[in-house]
Formats: structure tokens, sequence, C-alpha cells
């Protein structure tokens, strides 16, 4: 997740073009999808009017139908996680929530499946499509929000089924597709239980009631517990 975060919110600084409201006005209508004014984005997210104008742009640049379907979301993706190298993986939203620096073979990682999981997470109206009022509210959060609104919109990412709680299944789904996108070989090297044993413990520490599942009070519990996930909450305040 920081590493998509990180590479659009750098695609959208390069681009800081002079123009008045006028111009990002008459912008916003040449598209399929006209989304919401910048007056009511600025009310509802922690961005400010020229903030939205540089993000907007990005947006519009990769998409410039206005809204983004899987498919294209899993492109854009896939392009930060093509090949191997010494990366610095931020799992905001996956694995352990904390950074995890490896060196990745050369191998191509699989970046698809953790893809799937994160469009759900920014669809949140369930339309399958993305638009930029959803994905300016997703980054405000990420990158703004308090330590709970982080956490709470992570929660959402991991309760794949939407039924407000959290299972063994559903976090170890997760867990793979994290591992998918490292590639499949790393160095240190994994052994190949190692999304299993990282899940089972992170699960027994969550579920506080051993009841089966995880809330999202337990979640947002374990995790301000954990240093590690705390210091990544706040990677990323800066980025824009």
């Amino acid at each position: 997740m920081g590493a998509v975060v990180g590479t659009l919110t750098m695609q959208t600084k390069q681009r800081r073009p002079s123009r008045d409201k006028a111009d990002d006005d008459l912008e916003m209508t040449m598209v399929c999808h006209r989304p919401e004014g910048l007056d009511q984005l600025e009310a509802q997210t922690n961005f400010s009017k020229r903030e939205l104008q540089v993000l907007y742009r990005g947006f519009k640049n990769e998409c410039p139908s206005g809204v983004v379907n899987e498919d294209t979301f899993k492109q854009i993706y896939s392009q930060f996680f093509p090949h191997g190298g010494e990366e610095s993986i931020v799992c905001l939203c996956g694995l352990c929530l904390g950074v995890i620096n490896l060196y990745l073979s050369s191998s191509v990682a699989d970046a698809s499946t953790y893809a799937h999981y994160l469009f759900n997470a920014f669809d949140t109206g369930h339309t399958g499509s993305i638009k930029f009022e959803d994905f300016v509210t997703a980054l405000s959060i990420l990158l703004r929000g308090s330590v709970t609104e982080k956490l709470q919109w992570t929660f959402n990412l991991y309760d794949i089924n939407r039924d407000g709680y959290i299972n063994k299944e559903e976090m170890t789904d997760i867990v793979r597709a994290i591992y998918d996108m490292m590639g499949k070989y790393t160095y240190p090297v994994l052994k190949t239980d190692a999304p299993k044993q990282h899940v089972d413990a992170f699960f027994q520490k969550m579920d506080k009631n051993r009841d089966g599942v995880v809330t999202l009070d337990e979640f947002i519990l374990s995790c301000q517990e954990d240093e590690n996930i705390m210091r990544s909450l706040q990677l990323f305040e800066n980025v824009i």
C-alpha cells in the first residue's frame, strides 16, 4: 500500500502547471465522470484545494475517463512491483503493517491478487470502479488521518466479505497476496509456510476473546500495542 501511495503522489508532484480555477473547472467537465467540486472535497478530506488540483491532474493523466476499473488498477499497481532489486515494502495494509526491508530476486513479482483486495478497499461504494472522490478520500485517511481512521481503513481491507469481522481465512488471503507481491524468492529466503506462521501469530495476538474472529476494537487495540505498527502509520504523513 505504501508503495502505491508513494508512487502515485510522487507522480502528481511532477505535474504542477500554472492554471487558474476556470481552467481546472473546465478540465473537470471533459471526462466521463465529473468529480465533486473542489470546495466540497476540501471539506471532506485533509487536503487543500491546491493539493486536490495536483492530485486530480495526476489521476486524470492515468485515468482520462475519470474512473478506474479493476483491470486498469491492477495494470497501474503492477508497474510498481515488476522486477526484483532492493525494495522497502511498507505494508501499511498488509502483512504486519510494519516496514519490511527485502532484497527481491530478479523473478517477476505478482501484485495482481493484492491489487484486487486493495481495489475493493478503495471501492467503498461497491460499484466496480474507483472515482477520484474514492481515491482522495482513501489517500486522505492513509496520509493524514488519525491513527484510528488509518486502522479502521486497514481493518476494512482485511474484512474481505464485509461482515464486520476478520477471520483467519481472510487474514491468510491478504498475507499470501503480500508474499506473492514480494516475489517468489527473497533474501533471506522465506519458508513456504511463512504466511501461515505469520497469520497464526498475529491472529492469536488479535483475537483477544478467542472466539475465532477479530473485531474492529480488537484489531485497533492490538495494533496500538505494537510499536512497529505505530511507526509505520507515520511514514507517509509528509508525502505531499
